[in-house]
């Protein structure tokens, strides 16, 4: 049995198809001059980067939270380190719906 390690990127971070922010507000404040947190209707935040622009990143139950995740996820990514924190796991679907 071989494992592969496979380098974490910015895109397969957001996923396949990722929510991206159409109305970005000109008073926004970035933070790290790469990303900025609203918060969602429901009462969540939510981190949009700013590369590629508007991207929807990770969303959690405080602004705290999410800030401190979004700028390590984002230095994992940078370093090319995220492959030590995470893994990649196949699943099947037992019964389709």
């Amino acid at each position: 049995m071989t494992t592969e390690t496979k380098r974490a990127t910015l895109a397969t971070s957001l996923g396949s198809n990722p929510t991206i922010e159409k109305d970005i507000p000109e008073d926004v404040e970035w933070i790290d001059d790469a990303f900025y947190i609203k918060k969602t209707r429901f009462g969540l935040y939510t981190s949009v980067v700013r590369d590629p622009l508007g991207a929807n990143f990770l969303t959690g139950g405080t602004y705290e939270g999410i800030l401190k995740m979004t700028r390590w996820h984002l230095k994992c990514l940078q370093e090319g380190t995220m492959h030590l924190y995470t893994r990649h796991v196949n699943t099947t679907k037992g019964v389709k719906l």
